[in-house]
Protein backbone atom coordinates (compact mmCIF):
# COMPACT_ATOMS: atom_id res chain seq x y z
CA UNK A 1 0.00 0.00 0.00
CA UNK A 2 1.35 3.45 -0.99
CA UNK A 3 1.83 6.14 2.02
CA UNK A 4 -0.77 8.02 0.86
CA UNK A 5 -3.62 4.86 0.80
CA UNK A 6 -2.09 4.07 4.35
CA UNK A 7 -3.05 6.86 5.90
CA UNK A 8 -6.38 7.92 3.98
CA UNK A 9 -8.74 8.94 6.33
CA UNK A 10 -12.66 8.31 6.24
CA UNK A 11 -12.83 5.82 3.34
CA UNK A 12 -13.09 2.22 3.22
CA UNK A 13 -10.89 1.10 6.01
CA UNK A 14 -8.00 3.94 4.85
CA UNK A 15 -7.41 1.83 2.15
CA UNK A 16 -7.91 3.85 -0.98
CA UNK A 17 -7.36 0.86 -3.21
CA UNK A 18 -10.73 -0.24 -1.82
CA UNK A 19 -12.67 2.84 -3.36
CA UNK A 20 -14.83 1.95 -6.23
CA UNK A 21 -13.68 3.39 -9.85
CA UNK A 22 -16.94 5.76 -9.95
CA UNK A 23 -17.20 6.51 -6.37
CA UNK A 24 -17.25 10.25 -6.08
CA UNK A 25 -15.34 12.21 -3.26
CA UNK A 26 -15.82 15.00 -1.25
CA UNK A 27 -12.93 17.36 0.10
CA UNK A 28 -13.92 18.03 4.10
CA UNK A 29 -12.42 21.20 4.23
CA UNK A 30 -14.15 23.43 1.35
CA UNK A 31 -16.72 20.78 0.26
CA UNK A 32 -15.39 20.32 -3.54
CA UNK A 33 -16.52 16.77 -5.38
CA UNK A 34 -14.34 14.72 -7.18
CA UNK A 35 -16.44 13.13 -10.00
CA UNK A 36 -14.60 10.17 -11.67
CA UNK A 37 -16.67 10.82 -14.50
CA UNK A 38 -15.57 14.11 -15.48
CA UNK A 39 -12.23 14.08 -14.06
CA UNK A 40 -9.68 17.47 -12.93
CA UNK A 41 -9.35 20.00 -15.81
CA UNK A 42 -7.46 21.98 -13.39
CA UNK A 43 -4.92 18.90 -12.97
CA UNK A 44 -5.31 17.56 -16.52
CA UNK A 45 -6.61 14.48 -14.71
CA UNK A 46 -9.03 12.96 -18.17
CA UNK A 47 -12.51 11.94 -17.44
CA UNK A 48 -12.83 8.44 -16.38
CA UNK A 49 -9.95 8.12 -14.21
CA UNK A 50 -11.12 7.07 -10.52
CA UNK A 51 -10.24 8.80 -7.10
CA UNK A 52 -7.39 6.08 -6.40
CA UNK A 53 -5.84 6.61 -9.49
CA UNK A 54 -5.00 10.27 -9.27
CA UNK A 55 -1.44 10.97 -9.53
CA UNK A 56 0.51 11.19 -6.18
CA UNK A 57 0.84 15.12 -6.52
CA UNK A 58 -2.67 15.68 -7.29
CA UNK A 59 -4.48 18.05 -4.40
CA UNK A 60 -7.71 19.66 -4.20
CA UNK A 61 -8.26 22.21 -7.12
CA UNK A 62 -10.03 24.30 -5.06
CA UNK A 63 -8.31 24.44 -1.78
CA UNK A 64 -5.17 23.05 -2.14
CA UNK A 65 -6.08 20.28 0.24
CA UNK A 66 -4.17 17.41 0.38
CA UNK A 67 -6.18 13.70 -1.06
CA UNK A 68 -6.41 12.32 1.99
CA UNK A 69 -8.43 15.19 2.90
CA UNK A 70 -11.21 13.62 0.87
CA UNK A 71 -14.81 11.54 1.94
CA UNK A 72 -16.37 9.13 0.30
CA UNK A 73 -19.54 10.56 -1.29
CA UNK A 74 -21.46 8.00 -2.57
CA UNK A 75 -20.79 4.75 -4.73
CA UNK A 76 -20.07 1.03 -4.13
CA UNK A 77 -16.57 -0.38 -2.59
CA UNK A 78 -14.12 -1.61 -5.72
CA UNK A 79 -15.88 -4.97 -6.68
CA UNK A 80 -13.20 -7.39 -5.47
CA UNK A 81 -13.70 -5.91 -2.29
CA UNK A 82 -17.30 -5.80 -2.29
CA UNK A 83 -16.88 -9.83 -3.77
CA UNK A 84 -14.71 -10.99 -0.91
CA UNK A 85 -17.10 -10.20 2.13
CA UNK A 86 -18.50 -13.08 4.09
CA UNK A 87 -22.14 -13.37 4.01
CA UNK A 88 -22.68 -12.61 7.22
CA UNK A 89 -21.35 -9.23 6.53
CA UNK A 90 -22.58 -8.41 2.71
CA UNK A 91 -24.36 -5.41 2.33
CA UNK A 92 -27.91 -4.98 2.93
CA UNK A 93 -29.57 -4.49 -0.52
CA UNK A 94 -32.42 -1.99 -1.03
CA UNK A 95 -33.59 0.90 -3.10
CA UNK A 96 -30.26 2.64 -3.84
CA UNK A 97 -29.86 6.44 -2.84
CA UNK A 98 -30.74 8.91 -5.93
CA UNK A 99 -27.57 9.74 -5.86
CA UNK A 100 -27.84 11.25 -9.49
CA UNK A 101 -31.06 13.05 -8.03
CA UNK A 102 -29.12 14.85 -5.66
CA UNK A 103 -26.19 15.66 -7.36
CA UNK A 104 -28.77 17.83 -10.10
CA UNK A 105 -30.61 19.48 -6.99
CA UNK A 106 -26.96 20.76 -6.07
CA UNK A 107 -25.48 21.51 -9.16
CA UNK A 108 -28.76 24.16 -10.28
CA UNK A 109 -28.30 25.58 -6.83
CA UNK A 110 -24.77 25.72 -7.42
CA UNK A 111 -25.61 27.44 -11.04
CA UNK A 112 -28.25 29.76 -8.88
CA UNK A 113 -25.63 30.95 -6.75
CA UNK A 114 -22.83 31.29 -9.35
CA UNK A 115 -25.82 33.13 -12.15
CA UNK A 116 -28.25 34.86 -9.77
CA UNK A 117 -27.29 35.27 -6.35
CA UNK A 118 -23.61 36.18 -6.19
CA UNK A 119 -23.05 39.58 -4.23
CA UNK A 120 -26.87 39.56 -3.22
CA UNK A 121 -26.79 41.32 0.71
CA UNK A 122 -28.78 38.02 1.94
CA UNK A 123 -25.73 35.51 0.78
CA UNK A 124 -23.23 34.31 3.49
CA UNK A 125 -20.15 34.51 1.12
CA UNK A 126 -18.85 31.63 4.08
CA UNK A 127 -21.17 29.46 2.98
CA UNK A 128 -21.59 26.82 -0.27
CA UNK A 129 -23.93 24.53 -1.49
CA UNK A 130 -24.47 21.45 0.34
CA UNK A 131 -27.23 18.21 0.36
CA UNK A 132 -26.92 16.85 4.07
CA UNK A 133 -28.06 13.45 5.04
CA UNK A 134 -30.56 11.99 2.78
CA UNK A 135 -32.13 8.96 3.92
CA UNK A 136 -35.16 6.81 3.13
CA UNK A 137 -38.68 8.21 4.41
CA UNK A 138 -41.10 5.48 3.99
CA UNK A 139 -41.26 5.84 -0.19
CA UNK A 140 -39.01 9.02 -0.52
CA UNK A 141 -35.45 10.62 0.23
CA UNK A 142 -35.48 13.32 3.27
CA UNK A 143 -32.47 15.33 3.37
CA UNK A 144 -31.02 18.87 3.98
CA UNK A 145 -29.97 21.57 1.69
CA UNK A 146 -27.48 24.05 2.95
CA UNK A 147 -27.00 27.24 0.63
CA UNK A 148 -25.53 30.75 1.21
CA UNK A 149 -28.89 32.14 1.58
CA UNK A 150 -31.40 29.32 2.94
CA UNK A 151 -30.80 26.08 4.83
CA UNK A 152 -34.41 23.75 3.82
CA UNK A 153 -35.47 20.32 4.83
CA UNK A 154 -36.05 18.54 0.62
CA UNK A 155 -38.38 15.57 0.53
CA UNK A 156 -37.50 13.87 -2.99
CA UNK A 157 -40.30 11.28 -4.57
CA UNK A 158 -39.82 8.30 -4.58
CA UNK A 159 -40.19 5.61 -7.55
CA UNK A 160 -43.94 5.36 -7.50
CA UNK A 161 -44.72 9.19 -6.80
CA UNK A 162 -46.61 11.35 -9.78
CA UNK A 163 -45.51 14.54 -8.66
CA UNK A 164 -44.57 16.28 -12.19
CA UNK A 165 -48.31 17.84 -11.28
CA UNK A 166 -47.59 19.82 -8.24
CA UNK A 167 -47.81 23.29 -8.27
CA UNK A 168 -45.09 25.32 -7.65
CA UNK A 169 -45.28 27.59 -4.26
CA UNK A 170 -48.47 25.31 -2.66
CA UNK A 171 -47.81 24.03 0.63
CA UNK A 172 -48.76 21.16 2.46
CA UNK A 173 -48.73 19.95 6.12
CA UNK A 174 -46.15 16.71 6.24
CA UNK A 175 -46.75 14.82 9.75
CA UNK A 176 -43.05 13.37 11.52
CA UNK A 177 -42.91 12.37 14.79
CA UNK A 178 -41.92 15.51 16.49
CA UNK A 179 -44.74 17.13 14.65
CA UNK A 180 -46.45 19.14 11.40
CA UNK A 181 -44.18 20.87 9.08
CA UNK A 182 -45.27 22.85 6.36
CA UNK A 183 -43.53 21.70 2.94
CA UNK A 184 -43.28 24.24 0.23
CA UNK A 185 -44.39 22.07 -3.52
CA UNK A 186 -41.78 23.14 -5.87
CA UNK A 187 -40.51 22.11 -9.57
CA UNK A 188 -37.02 23.32 -10.93
CA UNK A 189 -35.74 22.89 -14.14
CA UNK A 190 -33.02 20.00 -13.76
CA UNK A 191 -34.06 18.80 -10.65
CA UNK A 192 -37.79 18.39 -11.36
CA UNK A 193 -40.48 17.96 -8.51
CA UNK A 194 -39.83 17.93 -4.75
CA UNK A 195 -41.01 19.60 -1.12
CA UNK A 196 -39.25 21.87 0.55
CA UNK A 197 -39.52 23.21 4.23
CA UNK A 198 -37.28 25.97 4.84
CA UNK A 199 -35.70 26.13 8.06
CA UNK A 200 -33.22 29.00 8.20
CA UNK A 201 -32.95 32.09 5.51
CA UNK A 202 -31.00 34.36 5.57
CA UNK A 203 -28.25 32.41 6.48
CA UNK A 204 -26.07 34.89 8.84
CA UNK A 205 -26.26 33.09 12.06
CA UNK A 206 -23.61 30.59 10.46
CA UNK A 207 -20.19 31.59 10.54
CA UNK A 208 -18.69 28.44 8.67
CA UNK A 209 -20.08 25.74 6.44
CA UNK A 210 -19.58 23.43 9.10
CA UNK A 211 -21.58 24.77 11.84
CA UNK A 212 -24.52 25.12 8.81
CA UNK A 213 -23.96 21.70 7.94
CA UNK A 214 -24.11 20.28 11.30
CA UNK A 215 -27.35 21.95 12.17
CA UNK A 216 -28.94 20.52 8.83
CA UNK A 217 -27.76 17.19 10.29
CA UNK A 218 -29.00 17.61 13.88
CA UNK A 219 -32.75 19.15 11.98
CA UNK A 220 -32.81 15.83 10.89
CA UNK A 221 -32.78 14.17 13.70
CA UNK A 222 -34.74 16.33 15.90
CA UNK A 223 -37.90 15.79 12.71
CA UNK A 224 -37.77 12.20 14.44
CA UNK A 225 -38.32 13.04 18.59
CA UNK A 226 -41.57 12.46 19.68
CA UNK A 227 -40.43 13.90 22.88
CA UNK A 228 -40.50 18.09 21.34
CA UNK A 229 -43.88 16.93 19.95
CA UNK A 230 -46.80 19.71 20.51
CA UNK A 231 -50.56 20.44 19.32
CA UNK A 232 -49.87 22.76 16.13
CA UNK A 233 -47.43 22.65 12.81
CA UNK A 234 -43.65 22.86 14.07
CA UNK A 235 -42.53 24.61 11.42
CA UNK A 236 -40.09 27.09 12.73
CA UNK A 237 -39.60 25.37 15.94
CA UNK A 238 -36.19 23.85 15.23
CA UNK A 239 -34.52 27.65 14.66
CA UNK A 240 -35.00 28.63 18.11
CA UNK A 241 -33.21 26.32 19.90
CA UNK A 242 -30.10 27.28 17.46
CA UNK A 243 -30.81 30.65 17.67
CA UNK A 244 -30.21 30.27 21.39
CA UNK A 245 -26.92 28.43 21.02
CA UNK A 246 -24.79 31.01 18.60
CA UNK A 247 -26.03 34.07 19.48
CA UNK A 248 -22.97 35.94 21.63
CA UNK A 249 -22.88 36.07 25.80
CA UNK A 250 -24.27 39.05 27.12
CA UNK A 251 -21.85 41.65 27.97
CA UNK A 252 -22.82 42.06 32.07
CA UNK A 253 -24.94 39.68 33.95
CA UNK A 254 -28.55 39.47 34.09
CA UNK A 255 -30.12 40.59 37.07
CA UNK A 256 -31.46 37.37 39.12
CA UNK A 257 -34.40 36.01 38.26
CA UNK A 258 -36.58 33.23 38.25
CA UNK A 259 -35.82 30.04 36.11
CA UNK A 260 -37.41 29.81 32.97
CA UNK A 261 -38.58 26.35 31.65
CA UNK A 262 -38.71 26.36 28.04
CA UNK A 263 -41.68 24.70 26.27
CA UNK A 264 -40.46 21.56 24.27
CA UNK A 265 -41.68 23.94 21.37
CA UNK A 266 -38.86 26.41 22.45
CA UNK A 267 -36.41 23.41 22.04
CA UNK A 268 -36.53 22.43 18.67
CA UNK A 269 -36.38 25.89 17.07
CA UNK A 270 -35.66 26.75 13.85
CA UNK A 271 -37.02 29.08 10.66
CA UNK A 272 -40.46 31.08 9.43
CA UNK A 273 -40.10 29.60 5.77
CA UNK A 274 -41.28 32.48 4.58
CA UNK A 275 -37.76 34.38 3.18
CA UNK A 276 -36.30 31.11 1.83
CA UNK A 277 -36.07 30.10 -2.05
CA UNK A 278 -37.14 26.11 -2.44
Amino acid sequence: MSAVASRFEGSYLGDASRIGAATRMECKICWHVYDPAEGCEQWQVPPGTAFAALPDHWRCPVCDGARNQFMALDGEPAATETAALPAAVAPVTGPALPTEAIARLEAVFREIHTAQMRGMPIVNDALAVKAVGFRRHGERWLGALVTPWFLNLVLLPGEGDGWSGLVPGAKELIEFPSGWYEFVHANRKGVGAYKACSLFSPMFEFASMLQATETASAALVSLFDPSIREDGAQTAEIRRRREAELAPPPDTAPAPAEPVHPSRRALLGMGTGDAADA
